[in-house]
């Protein structure tokens, strides 16, 4: 079997070569570039490097910071058009904190409202624009395959079942005026990001740390992951190549069951991996956040990045995980 970050092999016929993966496409010239979330973990890493690159990036937030910011109010239905003028892409990113807390009835309204309210506001507002930007980056994830067990899924998968998932569908769907009014929207399914900054890995290094980690419930579930590096690339590539478009899984080429993934943490952090959190007690303390987040799992290929011939930096979790912390 090849490797499961290798692309298929591609005949035109018998005895002929693989075709070649599509090139890359060049750098070209500066963009002038709007971001929304760049406050967030991957957001301002992508803001930084987008400027690195040259380009032109400023901020849509809700209470602006700095005279390069622009305002905006999601929850209020409050965008300006002229906020959009002039840009040649849109990089949105804004939502909710899923993990912030245990999901109250108040809390999965804002988390619901806060993607697809923001999200179907500033798709709108793109589409009402005499000159809207030529692609609308927007995140989702992989939250919307649900809980799959070890099935292979790919982006032609259909979506599953559950809250966050019905949030993921719906928050796509939001993003359809502005496809609608021809703009090129790729809707980039994020899996686990691991960074040493913040997200997953901010939360559970302290644990390992101490000799407290370990397998979470059956330890089964799929971790469909990627590293920093490589979502910054895969969000650079949206801008500039016009053949991704839609649903785009930005996940590494190797998913692994979560307790691969706690013993791979222990390993790199040169800490036993031992203490497992059994199931009952995620419920007990996380009600249906926990299970949706801990305890379910989706085994995630990312077909349409290795289609296009996308080159992860980091496709196996040892070297990504050694990235994130620094080893």
């Amino acid at each position: 079997m090849a490797p499961l970050h290798a692309r298929p092999a591609a005949h035109s016929g018998a005895g002929a070569p693989a075709a070649a993966p599509p090139a890359a496409p060049g750098p070209g010239p500066p963009l002038a570039v709007l971001v929304t979330g760049a406050s967030g973990l991957v957001g301002a890493a992508l803001t930084a490097r987008l400027a690195a690159d040259g380009h032109r990036v400023r901020r849509l937030v809700r209470a602006a910071a700095g005279a390069a910011d622009l305002a905006w109010d999601p929850a209020a239905g409050r965008l300006a058009p002229a906020a959009l003028a002039g840009f040649d892409a849109v990089v949105h990113l804004a939502g909710e904190n899923l993990a912030a807390g245990r999901w109250s009835a108040g809390r999965r309204r804002r988390i619901r409202d806060s993607r697809t309210r923001g999200t179907r506001l500033l798709a709108e507002a793109i589409a009402g624009l005499a000159r809207p930007p030529a692609v609308l980056v927007c995140a989702s994830a992989v939250g919307y395959y649900g809980d799959r067990g070890g099935s292979w899924l790919s982006e032609d998968s259909p979506p599953g079942s559950g809250f966050l998932a019905e949030v993921c569908r719906d928050w796509e769907a939001a993003s359809e005026p502005a496809e609608a009014r021809g703009v090129r929207v790729v809707r980039l399914r994020l899996g686990a990001v691991l960074a040493g900054s913040g997200g997953l890995l901010a939360r559970l290094a302290p644990l390992f740390r101490l000799g407290l980690g370990g397998r979470v419930g059956s330890g089964r579930q799929y971790l469909s992951w990627i590293s920093l590096p490589d979502v910054l690339e895969v969000a650079r590539r949206a801008l500039r190549d016009p053949g991704l478009r839609g649903a785009v899984n930005a996940v590494s080429p190797a998913p692994v069951p979560q307790a691969e993934f706690a013993a791979a943490l222990g390993r790199a952090l040169r800490r036993p991996a031992r203490l497992p959190l059994p199931a009952w007690a995620v419920r007990l303390a996380l009600g249906e956040m926990g299970r949706e987040l801990l305890l379910s799992g989706a085994r995630v290929r990312p077909a349409r990045l290795l289609e296009a011939g996308f080159a992860f930096r980091h496709p196996e979790l040892p070297g990504a995980l050694a990235q994130a912390l620094g080893r």
